[in-house]
């Protein structure tokens, strides 16, 4: 069997997670998937050995390779098990295609922000409205996996105060109350980041009024990208998560429905509806909107639209500083080609504290609501854009060029062969290097 390190509190395992039991229901995993819960053990003895990084999900095949990272995972079992993809055909649905890649880069590395503010702001000592006691259980399930309730709390509380120092956060922000500070999400910026997630989130509830999915009636690398923060932090999460019950109802319905667990009421891919017929017995159908499918045409619902918008609005600006700032790097004689480069994190990479915080060489400008701040570069970027223009490649440019139109400096994206040139990264494992 395939085997998945993971957490149910991690991002990226809730996206992997999903998008594993949809393949596996649909009968296209091969020998299907265990998934294992992460323990220090494991961490230590196991993942950082085979991969060099500690960072959840890890998926072992059946031959006994590794990968590490989310979409790196998606991409494997895409291409090993392809009965139904849940990426759309480059010469068929090129739109649908960009739409999706591009929501998955927006879900994994700019709304990671806001649902960090959600998770850890309402951990703090001192907060009227607190699901510290939620928080703590949840990461001592890691830290003290297997033992008694109040002895995981502790492991919990105790792995608070020794990494992230939480007891003294205004004073010495440490794990993501740092890595908050350096993503951008300072005293000035907070309102203007929470502002955009309403947004986002209000978009999406009228998406879901209409169409069971991102793409229509069936799950796609999309919604596993969304799904993705919005189930660890947004759902899971109690204070988040009371929020989002009562204001966004129909969110969180499509969270149980492609997270596909507890999911009856939601009614998930290949679910049917039954009524009776003239003997009395029982008659099926589809239950999903769209007839089951993605929509026809290659039509990306208008109703996307707003979500697109806070791509190229918010994100594409940042990214397209981001790219300068490493190209510049690169090239300066502060770095070799072929050097490592920081890696994946919601924090300044160890080692490169001096680039990625402050006024850094891995730091950019960027504008959020109006409001003006810096935030780190992250390496991992450039190589999640460098998948997006491989992922393109077959695709017809002149439907996309029509359909970019819609969106503020949307044809850019088209044009990621001169936008990497000079600050392409190559992975290997959890490691990132330039090439």
């Amino acid at each position: 069997m395939y085997r998945m390190i993971s957490a149910e509190n991690s991002v990226f395992s809730g996206k992997t997670r999903a998008y594993l039991r949809f393949k596996q229901a649909q009968e296209d995993l091969g020998p299907g998937f265990e998934d294992i819960l992460v323990t220090p053990e494991l961490i230590s003895g196991l993942l950082i050995p085979r991969s060099g990084s500690p960072s959840l999900p890890q998926l072992e095949t059946p031959e006994g390779d590794w990968i590490q990272d989310s979409s790196a995972i998606i991409d494997e079992i895409e291409r090993r098990h392809h009965k139904i993809s849940v990426i759309p055909d480059a010469k068929t649905r090129p739109r649908q295609r960009l739409a999706a890649y591009l929501i998955e880069l927006l879900a994994d590395e700019w709304l990671i922000v806001p649902a960090c503010w959600e998770r850890w702001h309402f951990t703090k000592e001192g907060n009227e409205t607190s699901h510290r006691a939620w928080n703590e259980h949840q990461w001592g399930a890691i830290f003290g996996a297997g033992e008694d309730g109040p002895t995981r709390r502790a492991a919990g509380a105790r792995f608070f105060e020794d990494a992230f120092g939480i007891s003294e956060t205004k004073l010495n922000p440490k794990g993501p109350f740092a890595g908050l500070v350096q993503l951008g999400c300072t005293d000035a910026t907070r309102a203007a980041w929470l502002e955009s997630l309403h947004a986002l989130l209000q978009a999406l509830e009228t998406h879901f009024g209409q169409h069971d999915y991102l793409l229509g009636g069936r799950p796609s690398l999309a919604d596993y990208g969304l799904l993705g923060p919005l189930y660890a932090h947004f759902y899971r999460d109690p204070v988040p998560g009371f929020a989002l019950r009562c204001f966004f109802p129909l969110v969180c319905e499509w969270v149980e429905r492609t997270n596909a667990e507890g999911a009856l009421n939601a009614r998930c891919y290949g679910q049917k509806l039954y009524g009776v017929d003239a003997e009395g017995g029982l008659v099926g159908r589809v239950a999903t909107s769209d007839d089951g499918e993605w929509l026809p045409n290659d039509e990306v619902p208008q109703t996307l639209e707003p979500v697109l918008r806070v791509f190229f609005d918010e994100m594409w600006p940042y990214l397209r500083s981001s790219t300068d700032a490493m190209r510049s790097f690169m090239a300066s004689d502060a770095h070799h080609v072929g050097d490592e480069l920081p890696r994946k994190t919601f924090t300044a990479t160890p080692g490169f504290e001096l680039l990625q915080t402050g006024d850094g060489a891995l730091t950019v400008p960027f504008e959020i609501g109006g409001i003006e701040a810096r935030r780190m570069v992250v390496p991992y970027q450039m190589w999640m854009l460098d998948r997006i223009e491989r992922a393109m490649v077959d695709a017809d440019t002149q439907v996309l060029s029509e359909w970019l139109e819609r969106f503020e400096s949307g044809g850019e994206i088209l044009k990621l062969d001169t936008r990497l040139k000079g600050c392409r990264v190559r992975k290997e494992g959890g490691r990132l290097f330039s090439c």
